[in-house]
This record gives structure tokens, C-alpha cells and sequence, in this order.
């Protein structure tokens, strides 16, 4: 699932095995089944299923058709589904939330003020049309005041606090081979659109995004008062181009050791000789630290070199774009609606903007998000949901030692590897023990863009004063209203935010089998990232370090290579199919978290039958519960944004990709040859 801060930089995804031949032929603890509830009910919502639809056909279809047949997509998004719908509830929440802070005067400094300050400096709209461009003028004046090629490379280290715009991007996170340490990193970057496929891509559609790219391009330029902005967007996407041309894959950037280089600053100015690194890094305040990891090598080395090529005054033109492609939505409603343009309706399909309010919580979230976190989780997490969390876990946990213990392809030392792994996986759950302060924030109510850079210069500051000291391991990656989960290689742990434990992913009136199935697939899919094939690449205590046997690697790359071709035959949208590669990470997590689930679910049962309910039997509710979680539609544009840049696959596939391997949906529903779900058995993934 997915992770974004500064912390989800450093997160990967991973699952591994462990156990002897003895351990192997001794049952695992019986997991503790559940406390019963009273009054249970099932959990499916009925009115969804469409029964005309067999479930051995497309139980994708079966258990969501008739959401499918009368849900629209909202105007102002591009993808609605359970996600969604439980977004939209978790920032209503929040917005009641900021609007009573709002309400009250409020002492200054105070995290009542700051809140109430910044939603009203992001809703004071005449405010900001009467500013235009003038909230930027300080950093535009200071791109003109570059007179000599050799300034570049200080000024893109000065600028990493703000986040806009340099072709190289620092972070600091743990090191992957030393996670009791933090380090530097650094990355491609740069890019105006998504990806670099999309530069690189030649279709038509992909020609017509690159048009009306270049056509915002313009429009900034028109807007700024500035002449020539055909000319300025020519320059801007020819040099963009060149830097996509040099850029990693996404599937090339998922390989943990490809990726991890680990160099000094003289041996990253060897690599890629003609900047001036040792001028950047020390504008970049990073100048005492004697390594850091480049993700990229042969990028760092060609952007060296198009640093020299290209002329300052192109530089120049490039940076002013990316100042204000990062600040348009801030800006007045001309910069706002021109952004919207092209990166809401030409990309993702909107037909409208969001409401103001509504974009004004995302703001407080971004730069205040754990605050309101503290807010949020003081008048909407429920302590019962955290208390059945836990035992859901400790049943998932035991699921997941008994499934390495009987693998049938896996030797005794790597198994004991794979149990010492998961033994000692840590687990969060609703929201942090130590809470986050924003003492280096100020917030002023006529001044939004100020405050969202001192945001950003705040957390940039959090982030390079973890240097040289031990981890933070209490530390989150997510929001406690964050609607998602993830799991951290280096922290060796899985998240689940306060937000995603609510129904169709958690629901504490519902019976067993459907929990097993939604927030029980979801804990199993982020305990299987722990062995994925990426995160299989990191020991327990979060270390980049190869467990496994020669023998067990093959049998473990042949497995998830059948993976592979099976989603990258997947066809969602015209003659784009699914990046089996680029989601597998995903895959692997989505069918080991349901497989894993469903034995937790077994154990629950203590060896009795479950209860038949709204005429469904535990099985068939389980695979239920795991379905009506993915309930998912597009717009075409994002579908295609989808396919092109996004590990997950779409919603649909996360059913039948994952259902159509398991040899327990096929009991459950009788699925026979010549079914629309079935695979033969030698085309069946068996990993975890």
C-alpha cells in the first residue's frame, strides 16, 4: 500500500521464510480465536453483489456489480472506490476538526492558532488573487541573480529545503545496510510530468499530453507577463526530455541493491565529474557528512555532463517553470485554474476542482498532519478497534509461521532465516506514541505560499537533524488519518493509520470472516512486503543482506517470474497492459497477505464450522470481504496514469489476479475448468 513523507523514501517492500526441517513437522501455536461479538453481522454489503453474475465467472463483477452499475465517479475525482470513500469521511472529519479550531481565538503559537491560521489563509481567496505572482518574486529574483554556470550547483543545493524543481533530490532516511543508522541519499528528479515514460513514449495519446503540457508551459509564461512562452516551453521540455532520457525505469528503481550505492562526496564527483557536488551538498547544509548513497549512478553521471551542455539562461528558464508548476494551486485562481487544466482534467480526467475547503484540508494535512492527527484520533478512533487489531495481528503472525514452516520449495536454513525475520517484525497501530511538535513552524493567516515553504523548510530541517543520531523508532511514516497502511524494510514493521480501520476494511459489529478477508488480507499483504521481492532482501533487523540459499532464490525468481507474465497479460485500457515487473512487489504482497489471511481466519474457527450467514458460509464471506475492499473505478485518464506509473494494480485485478491462484476460492465456490476463474494448476503462484 501505498507511503508518502520524506520517511516513505526509505520504505521498501519485502517477505521472507524462515524454520528448520524439525521446526517444519511441529505445529506452529494455535492461533487465539476472536472474542465473540454480539450480534454479528456479515459484513457483506448485499445491495453491492450483482447475483446475475457468477461468482466462477468474475467475482470481481459478482461482488461489485451493482456498486459498479450505480456508482458515479465524483466530478472532482479521477478514481472513486472504498479508498475514496473512506477518504472523503476521514477529511470531513478532519475539516469539522480544523473548523472548530478556526472558530475560537486562539493563543499565538498555539497548535489551535496555526491550524485556524492556515485554513483561513488558504480560504482568503481575495487575499491571494490580489497577489498574483508577487508571493514568489523573492525566489524569482534570486533565479535572476545567477550570472556564472558554476553558481548552479549551490543554488540547487540551497533550494532542496523547498522542493521544487532540481534534477537531484536529497533525503535522509536509514541506511539500508546499517538501519541503526541515518544517511544521506540522493535521486533522480525533476520532472514536470509523472514519469519518464511519458516522455519517452510515442503514441498518440502520449504526444497529446506532451502538447498540452507545453501548452501550461506557456500559459504560466503569458500569466507571468514574461514574452516568449512558446519559445520558454520548447526549451523547458527539450531539456526535461534529455533528463528523462537519462532517468532509471520504475522497475529499475524498485532493485534495492542496484540502488543502493554507497560512495564519497569525492567518488560521487569522480562518477559524474563537471558539477560542483562539493558546492552543492554544502549548500544543501550536508556538508560534514563523509558518504551517501546514489540511487542512480549513470543518471548522476549524464546529468553532470547536460549541466554543462546546457546553457544557464535555459537553467534559468527551467527553474522559474518549476517555482511556479510547485506554487500554482497556491497562487491566484488564473496560475490555479491553469495547473488544474492540464494535471486535473488532461491527466487524471476531472471535471471540476475540488472545493476550496475541501483543498484546504490536504494543505493542513501536509504541513500541520500530525496536529490534527492528535485531534482526530482524540474524537474518532475507537480503543475497541485497536484492541481487535491486535489479536487480528497475533492470528495473522502465527498464520504466517506455519505457511514457512510446511513450504514444500524451501530449505530448513533458509526457513529459520525466513521465522527469525518475522519474529521480530514490529507493529503500530491507530496513531504514535510520541507525538510530533511544530514548534519550527509559524503560521500567519495572510500568508499562505510563506507558509507552506516554511513547512517545507521545517520539515527539511527535521529531516537532516536526524544525522548523527540513533534512529527514531517511533517515528511514522503516515498520518493517523491516512487512509492506507504500509510496511518499513529498514524498520522492519507494519503501520496500520487510525483512518483504515473502518469498514469495508475493519468493522468491530462484523463477524470474523469478513475482517479476515478485508483488514486481514491488508495485514498479511504488509507482512508479506517483508518478503516480497524486494524486501526478501532484508534481514530483521532491517539490514540489506541475502538469507537465502542459491537453490531457494531460484525457486523463489521462477515463482514470481509466473507472477510476472500473469499480470503483464492483464489488458485494462486500449493497448496498455499491466507492468507485471513494476507491480510485482505488490502481487506477491496481495496474494501471500490473502493466502496467510485465510489460514488465520481457519485457525480462528478453533476447528469448528462457521456460522452460515445472509445465507454465506465463512469461506465464501471471507473472499467477499477481500473483494468489496477493492471496488474501484476510473476515468480513463487515470486508468492510464495508472498502468503507467503505479505499482498497485487496479482494483479489479487485485480480485481476480489474486483469487484465480488460490486453491481455497476454488473450494469455496466450486470453481471448475472452462470458469472465467479458473487457471490450471501448473499456472497456479504458490509462494507464501
Amino acid at each position: 500500500m501505498k507511503q508518502k513523507s520524506l520517511l516513505a523514501l526509505s520504505i521498501a517492500l519485502a517477505f521472507g521464510l524462515a524454520g528448520c526441517e524439525q521446526a517444519s513437522k511441529t505445529e506452529a501455536p494455535q492461533a487465539q480465536a476472536q472474542a465473540p461479538v454480539a450480534a454479528l453481522k456479515s459484513g457483506i454489503e448485499l445491495g453491492n453483489l450483482d447475483t446475475q453474475t457468477k461468482p466462477q465467472q468474475d467475482f470481481f463483477r459478482y461482488v461489485n456489480g451493482n456498486w459498479l452499475a450505480k456508482t458515479e465517479i465524483p466530478a472532482d475525482k479521477s478514481v472513486w472506490g472504498s479508498f475514496h470513500e473512506l477518504r472523503k469521511g476521514a477529511d470531513e472529519h478532519v475539516l469539522t476538526l480544523i473548523k472548530a479550531a478556526a472558530a475560537k481565538p486562539a493563543e499565538a503559537g498555539s497548535d489551535q492558532q496555526k491550524i485556524g491560521d492556515l485554513f483561513r489563509a488558504y480560504l482568503d481567496t481575495a487575499k491571494i488573487d490580489s497577489l498574483g505572482l508577487t508571493p514568489l518574486q523573492d525566489e524569482l529574483a534570486a533565479i535572476d541573480k545567477l550570472t556564472q554556470p558554476a553558481e548552479l550547483a549551490a543554488f540547487l543545493g540551497q533550494m532542496q529545503q523547498d522542493r521544487y524543481g532540481s534534477p537531484v533530490a536529497l533525503y535522509v532516511g536509514q541506511d539500508q545496510k546499517d538501519s541503526t543508522k541515518y544517511i544521506v541519499s540522493a535521486s533522480q528528479s525533476g520532472l514536470g510530468l509523472p514519469d519518464r515514460d511519458y516522455y519517452l513514449k510515442t503514441d498518440e495519446k502520449s504526444e497529446q499530453i506532451k502538447k498540452q503540457y507545453q501548452w501550461m508551459i506557456a500559459r504560466f509564461w503569458e500569466l507571468a507577463g514574461w514574452a516568449e512562452g512558446g519559445k520558454a516551453a520548447e526549451q523547458i521540455f527539450a531539456l526535461e526530455s534529455k533528463l528523462a532520457e537519462a532517468q532509471w525505469s520504475r522497475v529499475q528503481n524498485r532493485d534495492r541493491n542496484a540502488t543502493y550505492n554507497k560512495m564519497t562526496p569525492a567518488e560521487l564527483s569522480t562518477l559524474a565529474p563537471g558539477f560542483d557536488w562539493a558546492a552543492f551538498i554544502k549548500a544543501a547544509q550536508l556538508n560534514s557528512e563523509d558518504a551517501l548513497v546514489v540511487r542512480q549512478p549513470t543518471y548522476f553521471t549524464a546529468f553532470a555532463k547536460l549541466q554543462q551542455e546546457v546553457t544557464l539562461e535555459q537553467w534559468k528558464t527551467y527553474l522559474k517553470f518549476h517555482l511556479i508548476r510547485s506554487n500554482a494551486s497556491l497562487l491566484s485562481a488564473n496560475f490555479d485554474q491553469a495547473s488544474f487544466d492540464f494535471y486535473g482534467r488532461v491527466l487524471s480526467g476531472l471535471q471540476e476542482q475540488k472545493p476550496r475547503e475541501e483543498r484546504a484540508v490536504e494543505a493542513i494535512n501536509s504541513a500541520l498532519g500530525f496536529m490534527v492527527g492528535k485531534m482526530y484520533v482524540e474524537k474518532y478512533f475507537k480503543p475497541e478497534a485497536k484492541e481487535r487489531m491486535d489479536q487480528l495481528i497475533k492470528n495473522l503472525r502465527v498464520a504466517f509461521e506455519q505457511s514457512i514452516n510446511e513450504l514444500d520449495w524451501m530449505s530448513a536454513e533458509t526457513k529459520l532465516a525466513a521465522q527469525e525475520k518475522l519474529k521480530k517484525f514490529n507493529t503500530k497501530i491507530g496513531y504514535p506514541d510520541v507525538w510530533r511538535d511544530y514548534n519550527c513552524l509559524s503560521i500567519s493567516a495572510d500568508d499562505l505560499i510563506g507558509n507552506m515553504q516554511r513547512s517545507s523548510q521545517c520539515e527539511y530541517q527535521r529531516m537532516i537533524g536526524k544525522l548523527g543520531k540513533p534512529v527514531d523508532r517511533t517515528e511514522w511514516g503516515m498520518t493517523p488519518q491516512t487512509v492506507n497502511a504500509y510496511y518499513s524494510s529498514t524498520m522492519n514493521e507494519i503501520v496500520f493509520p487510525a483512518a483504515i480501520l473502518q469498514p469495508p476494511f475493519f468493522n468491530v459489529e462484523a463477524d470474523d470472516a469478513v475482517n479476515y478477508g478485508a483488514i486481514g488480507g491488508v495485514i498479511g499483504h504488509e507482512i508479506t512486503h517483508g518478503f516480497d521481492d524486494q524486501g526478501s532482501r532484508s534481514d530483521g533487523d532491517g539490514n540489506l543482506r541475502d538469507w537465502w540459499s542459491p537453490a531457494d532464490a531460484e525457486q523463489f525468481r521462477q515463482r514470481t517470474q509466473l507472477m510476472v507474465e500473469q499480470y503483464s497479460a492483464f489488458n485494462p485500457i486500449d493497448d496498455l497492459k499491466l507492468q507485471g515487473a513494476l507491480g510485482l512487489g505488490e502481487n506477491i504482497a496481495d496474494l501471500g497477505g490473502l493466502t496467510v489471511a485465510y489460514r488465520a481466519y481457519q485457525n480462528s474457527l478453533g476447528g469448528k464450522p462457521a456460522p452460515v450467514i445472509d445465507g454465506f458460509t465463512g469461506e465464501k464471506r471471507f473472499f467477499i470481504g477481500w473483494a468489496q475492499v477493492w471496488r474501484t473505478k476510473f476515468r480513463d485518464e487515470a486508468l492510464r496514469q495508472q498502468v503507467i506509473t503505479g505499482p498497485h494494480s487496479p482494483g479489479m485485478y487485485r480480485v481476480l489476479g489474486v483469487l484465480s491462484n488460490m486453491p481455497e476460492f476454488y473450494q469455496a465456490y466450486d470453481v471448475k475448468p472452462g470458469d472465467g476463474m479458473y487457471r490450471p494448476d501448473d499456472q497456479r503462484v504458490k509462494i507464501w
